[in-house]
């Protein structure tokens, strides 16, 4: 059965946010910040849906969205929706921590006035809680010794562990992980995706937000990649076997900066939201840049997966397309920059 087949439990439509700020020192005029722009991204029954890309592209707003945890100055458009149901701000608050559960980046979610092993179990009476609490820790290397720590005491590597227990303590349909392995050595972290992976199998779903592009590609089902606030491509994990299946210039600029496939950095930067280029925020990168690209860009269904590529066509895209359309006007490139790093 292929994501298309799939129920649905996550589902984000066109999704955009954007910050008001003061637009100078006196504070008498505001003005809008948009910083995601029409993003797109599921998760079905069953899956993984890792979301990859480099800092700023928008990945932890995302989460933060999803979950209503962005500051008042936030607004946000588009649709979303968990298990066919639309997210408005009384049903997150409902599923926040019960069906829907939250493993996040900062390890400062932790109460630091409260004992770890307490704020996994959420109870000092229940035995089977304790006991159930117990064997996560035990499973993360977290003797008998940390259940008493309090989150200072702990390390960094330590406190991601404790906060990976907790989205695994509850029964939630869908886990959205920010980030969850930093600071964990490799097998550490290899065992959260095979939780995460265990979890899914069993007819749920994860949202797995990361930098380690070759972890995911280990353990999830399709891939999202995100650049400069906007979904460029979702891929089956399969597509990343070769770049000539892969689709938009940017993942296959991933592609290319894995060390297995050379470690090519990709000249110059993501640009800052204020420093927008019309169309495709990748343009001022890529080869096959032309006039088509400066207009507005949707997403389109390509095989088993979609790409937001003007240039897209024939299973061409970026470079490719660009030299073999006359009207293809390459920029010059900057600085270096490994993508996703």
């Amino acid at each position: 059965m292929n994501s298309l087949q799939k129920k649905k439990i996550l589902e984000i439509r066109e999704l955009s946010v954007s910050f008001r700020q003061y637009a100078d020192k006196r504070g008498s005029r505001q003005t809008s910040l948009p910083v995601i722009s029409k993003l797109s991204v599921s998760v079905g029954e069953g899956e993984i849906v890792a979301v990859v890309g480099s800092s700023g592209s928008g990945k932890s707003l995302l989460a933060h969205a999803i979950l209503d945890l962005l500051p008042y100055n936030a607004s946000v458009s588009g649709s979303m929706y968990f298990q066919g149901e639309p997210l408005d701000k009384a049903r997150i608050r409902a599923l926040r921590g019960n069906q829907i559960a939250f493993v996040p980046q900062s390890t400062t979610y932790l109460d630091p006035l409260m004992p770890v092993g307490g704020q996994v179990s959420r109870t000092r009476k229940d035995k089977e809680k304790k006991e159930k609490q117990r064997k996560i820790f035990q499973r993360y290397g977290l003797g008998p010794e940390v259940d008493g720590r309090y989150p200072f005491e702990c390390s960094g590597g330590m406190t991601r562990r404790v906060l990976l227990a907790t989205a695994l303590m509850g029964d939630p349909k869908l886990i959205i992980a920010d980030e969850p392995t930093p600071g964990m050595d490799l097998a550490l972290a290899k065992k959260s995706m095979e939780d995460f992976r265990a979890f899914a199998d069993e007819g749920n779903g994860v949202l797995l937000i990361t930098h380690d592009i070759e972890l995911a590609l280990e353990t999830a089902d399709r891939i999202a990649v995100f650049y400069a606030g906007m979904t460029v491509e979702e891929a089956p994990v399969a597509d990343f076997a070769s770049e000539e299946t892969l689709r938009h210039p940017y993942t296959k600029a991933l592609w290319r900066a894995m060390p297995q496939n050379g470690f090519q950095p990709l000249p110059g930067f993501q640009p800052y939201v204020k420093d927008m280029p019309k169309g495709c925020p990748f343009g001022p990168r890529c080869s096959g840049y032309s006039k088509g690209c400066q207009g507005e860009i949707s997403m389109r269904r390509v095989g088993n997966g979609s790409v937001r590529c003007a240039a897209y066509r024939d299973g061409m895209s970026g470079s490719a397309a660009g030299q073999a359309d006359e009207s293809a006007n390459p920029r010059a490139w900057a600085e270096a920059e490994a993508p996703g790093a």
